[in-house]
């Protein structure tokens, strides 16, 4: 068996604490080896372990719910030998990172654990999206991380007046969340993102094209992550990383790197988009209804702030949408719940109608 010391030596790197060496003691009497997964693909992972990294197979732990996969960020239990090997349990999680799957039964689907930092890269060479980073910022805060938004490819705005508004515009979006400018390409602006990630785990996340490749290989010192040329027309490009995986940083750190997400759906998300719409959140604390939709009630005090120039109404909308598509899934794994929202979407219509007929009574 591995002594203490050695373990505390060779996964510290890593993320490796007294809590986790606490978690993990009832395996460790077991005689499993404690470890961190790497990557996982095809039912297997990369685990790295005080003795290296050696493979295992992940079916021992429960594979038909997407939610209890060994994924990308999970300290394990390894059973020392065999062949195959297995992963035999993953401690508990300190944070997760989920999504909504594709399927019809709306799953969730972990894509990492165990992160401290969720960096949503967000590429200036395209025109900004910022319903998109509003979508990636709610399931960032609903992981339990702390999301910051790195603005990448600054080189390509040389107007200092047009970059400081494309920030301004982000960290009106990202209220409470670091916007930081960089261009990984002229080593510019990394310094505070090297420090902000120096300690704990951070995730890399963004659309494909957004030049994670080229600053995951910038903020590791090295060319480990396949870069591609972005197409000229739209700044987009093939998806250079194809699996989670998770590397220590020179500086210390550790960072995972994901493919470009094509979908971000929500999944039970409603503290992270009440985090990124906290100015409306607020505004709603005086509406004279606190089951307030803020569209055709009276004493609404968030369209009272868009009507008078305080809200932005492309906030507004972008709630309500983030809103409505968090409790039609939620609503998908919950008949009470489903059968709520359409007793509500009833009364909502029957009230918007009635004062269709009120205005038209008035008119004539």
């Amino acid at each position: 068996m591995t002594s203490s010391s050695a373990v505390f030596s060779a996964l510290a790197p890593y993320g490796w604490d007294e809590a986790w060496a606490k978690e993990f003691a009832p395996y460790d009497t077991e005689g499993l080896l404690a470890g961190r997964v790497l990557r996982v693909d095809r039912g297997q992972c990369d685990v790295v372990t005080a003795g290296g990294t050696l493979r295992a197979d992940t079916a021992f732990v429960t594979p038909h719910d997407p939610m209890r996969v060994v994924c990308t960020g999970d300290w394990v239990a390894v059973e020392p030998g065999g062949n195959p090997r297995y992963v035999r349990a993953y401690l508990p999680r300190r944070t997760a990172f989920v999504r909504s799957t594709s399927s019809k039964r709306s799953e969730g689907q972990i894509l990492a654990a165990n992160v401290d930092h969720a960096i949503v890269a967000v590429s200036l060479a395209v025109e900004l999206d910022l319903g998109r980073v509003e979508r990636f910022l709610a399931l960032a805060w609903e992981s339990g991380a702390q999301p910051v938004v790195v603005l990448t490819k600054a080189d390509l705005v040389p107007d200092p007046v047009t970059l400081a508004h494309l920030v301004e515009d982000v960290e009106t979006t990202a209220p409470g969340v670091p916007v930081l400018t960089v261009s990984a390409q002229a080593g510019e602006g990394l310094d505070v993102l090297v420090s902000l990630v120096g300690s704990g785990t951070s995730v890399l996340l963004g659309q494909s094209g957004a030049g994670k490749s080229t600053l995951a290989n910038a903020l590791l010192g090295e060319d480990v992550m396949e870069v591609q040329a972005a197409r000229d027309v739209d700044g987009k490009g093939r998806h250079t990383t194809t699996t989670r995986n998770l590397l220590a940083l020179p500086g210390g750190g550790v960072l995972i790197d994901t493919p470009g997400l094509r979908g971000v759906g929500l999944f039970d998300a409603e503290s992270g988009v009440g985090q990124v719409f906290t100015e409306i959140e607020e505004l709603a604390e005086g509406c004279r209804f606190s089951d307030c939709g803020h569209e055709s009630e009276p004493g609404c005090a968030v369209r009272r702030a868009v009507e008078a120039g305080e809200l932005p109404v492309r906030r507004l909308e972008s709630y309500r949408k983030l809103m409505r598509e968090n409790q039609w899934i939620v609503a998908k794994t919950d008949a009470r719940l489903r059968a709520e929202i359409k007793k509500d979407w009833k009364k909502r219509g029957a009230e918007g109608k009635a004062a269709m007929e009120a205005k038209r009574g008035r008119w004539r």
